[in-house]
């Protein structure tokens, strides 16, 4: 969970002439399956894709984010003007919130698959994984999605010509280990 301490502001509004106060808030806020899903009920647009998102997007997921009630949804556009502010909402999203890390295996490319709220909760339903785990730290559940799916995935078996070179090896080091012919 990111607490976020936002101070007390006035802000111009061009469009109106007139300065907006903004009260000083502690926003309370997760980057979840929940918050997500809010946000593409709305937008109705994948939230987790490589398209870039409109200022009025980010706000709004800023509010879908936040845990609080009855919060002056003015802060939300206060946060995106703030580099400070910014950096630090965006970085907790960024951040892993698990210490499991994936090695690639050689020839396998990292999916660019687009994810809906949807397909994560069919893989949760999939892989048996409880309804809380939704409030998750959005990278840590998809993080467990993947495990789970590498665990119950089936090994490659190895084909019949690895096997035989595989013996055949095998077979060479033990005739030099026992200095014999075969």
């Amino acid at each position: 969970m990111l607490t976020l301490k936002t101070p007390k502001v006035s802000l111009w509004d061009e469009r109106n002439e007139k300065f907006l106060y903004i009260p000083e808030q502690n926003l309370e806020m997760e980057h979840s399956l929940v918050s997500i899903s809010k946000w593409e009920s709305t937008w109705e647009v994948p939230f987790l894709s490589k398209e870039s998102k409109t200022a009025d997007q980010l706000v709004d997921y800023l509010r879908c984010m936040t845990l609080n009630k009855k919060v002056d949804p003015r802060v939300f556009y206060y946060i995106t003007t703030d580099k400070e502010l910014l950096k630090k909402v965006t970085d907790y999203i960024e951040k892993p919130m698990t210490a499991t890390r994936f090695k690639e295996k050689p020839g396998q490319a990292r999916a660019n698959r687009t994810l809906t709220s949807e397909y994560i909760y069919y893989l949760m339903i999939a892989f048996n994984i409880p309804q809380e785990y939704q409030k998750w730290h959005i990278n840590r559940l998809l993080t467990l999605i993947q495990l789970c799916d590498r665990k119950n995935t089936p090994k490659k078996k190895m084909s019949k010509h690895d096997i035989l070179k595989n013996r055949y090896y095998e077979n060479e080091a033990r005739k030099k280990l026992w200095k014999t012919k075969g």
